[in-house]
This record gives C-alpha cells, structure tokens and sequence, in this order.
C-alpha cells in the first residue's frame, strides 16, 4: 500500500490536541479529513505521539496510506489546500509500507519557553512567569531529570501509562533576551510529563522549592507535583527522530515568538 511520511507544524490554541476524539476539533481529525476528501477513500493515518490539547508542534510526524499511489508534491500541495491556516504539512516523502510514525521513532525532543515578561503578541506561545528566576538553580534541578527514572508522580493517571519508566537522555536551558528555553530529549514521554518537569524547574528557580528535595518526587511514594503542571501555551513538539538522526544542537525559539516579538531574529 503507497505510504507517506508527513511533517507537519501546527498551532495547538483551537485544538483538543493530536489525536481524534469523538467530540471535538483535533489536529489528526482535520488531516483525516484533508486527506480522504483528496484521496476519495478511507486512510490510515498515525501520528508519532499525542500532543495534548493547546501544545503545538513544529515537526509532528505522521505515516499516511491510501490505494492510490500519487506523487508527493501534489499530495503535499492537496493536503495543505483543504487544512485550515493553523495547520502546515511542511513536507510529504514517499515511506516504505513498513515505516509507522510512531513505532519507527526513536527519540522525541520537545521545546518549552518561559517569558520573564509580559508580551501582547506571543503569549500563546510562552509561559510569563512574573517571579524573577534563578537560571543556574533551575539546571542544577535540570541534571536530576536526566538519566533512566520512573516518572510515576509526573504523569496524569499513571495507572494507565504502562509503565512509567522513561530515559531522558538530555533537559538543557538556555536564556534568550526575554525567554528561557527547555529543551528535553527522550525515548517517549507520558501523559504532561514535560509540562510538570517544567513546573518543577520554575518552582526552584523561584526559590519555592529547594533542589534537594527534587529527587523525591522521583521515588515512588505520591508526590503532588501535578500542582505545578506549566501551562500548554509555552510547549512545542520540537522533534521526531528516526534512526540516523541526530539531535539538535542550536537551541533557539520558536518561529512563531521570533517572528512576532523580535526575541531572536530569522
């Protein structure tokens, strides 16, 4: 059956998120439709991970296969005529029929940008968090993330996660003008597991909680930390690889915040 690997960007404030629910507009649902209206036919269509509801993507990839073998270009072009405007295929490649968006990845890397101020035009983009903060407390928090631990008091419902052992290979920030950026690279992420490790990092570069008491909530006992669980806005899935890429080195922000607010320039 012809396959297609999707690139996609998007801009997660309308949407419940990637994946299809049975009520509600989601980013997979409008590219279902774009698709099969298209193709005339049903599709499968699988993306490499769920985004929650108000998170955006600058690289979500999906494996799209229909009956009819056509181009890349003008399905690509086709796609991107019936999408709405928050939502970009950035690229279509012809797949082998065993490539799955999901199960052929090997690593995700997600992007997350805290404001330390207010701003009229990117704040769908960025979290502003009012307090001052203490960036090199905030990476001595950031090294006990990384490594293999079990992220049972960073995910909603962990019950039903599987199992909650997740390798972060690597979590850096960096400060640029107005923003810090987040950057985490793992094999997979639960359920707002980024979004909480983020909470956490701004709780300690607050002086709200000390790093010394981080490592706890990574010990199985119930932590509360869903109580400091950063808002979607500020979060980008940055990110797929599959074997033979490699990860991002250059850590700037998103397109979207360079662009509207002059924070770094194209």
């Amino acid at each position: 059956m012809p396959t297609w690997k999707l690139t996609i960007e998007y801009k997660g404030t309308r949407y419940l998120g990637w994946q299809e629910q049975k009520q509600g507009r989601t980013v997979q649902g409008a590219l279902r439709a774009a698709a099969e209206d298209y193709f005339g036919e049903k599709v499968d269509l699988g993306g490499s991970g769920r985004t929650d509801a108000g998170v955006h993507a600058l690289a979500q990839v999906a494996h799209l296969r229909a009956l009819q073998k056509r181009p890349a270009e003008p399905v690509q072009a086709a796609l991107n005529e019936r999408l709405p405007a928050d939502i970009h295929v950035l690229q279509v490649e012809p797949a082998t029929e065993r490539f799955h968006a999901r199960h052929s990845a090997v690593a995700r890397q997600y992007l997350y940008q805290v404001s330390t101020r207010r701003t009229a035009f990117a704040k769908d983009y960025v979290w502003w968090v009012k307090s001052q903060l203490d960036l090199p407390r905030m990476e001595q928090c950031a090294s006990v993330f990384v490594g293999k631990h079990d992220f049972h008091n960073f995910t909603e419902r962990p019950n039903e996660q599987g199992s909650t052992l997740v390798m972060v290979e690597g979590l850096r920030l960096k400060s640029v003008d107005d923003l810090i950026l987040v950057r985490l690279n793992a094999s997979h992420f639960l359920w707002k597991m980024v979004r909480r490790i983020v909470g956490v990092l701004v709780q300690v570069g607050m002086g709200a909680l000390p790093v010394e008491t981080v490592s706890r909530f990574l010990a199985k006992p119930k932590a509360e930390v869903g109580q400091w669980t950063a808002p979607a806005a500020g979060l980008f899935l940055e990110r797929v690889l599959y074997p033979g890429d490699s990860p991002s080195h250059e850590m700037l922000p998103a397109v979207p915040v360079r662009r509207i607010n002059g924070f770094v320039s194209d």
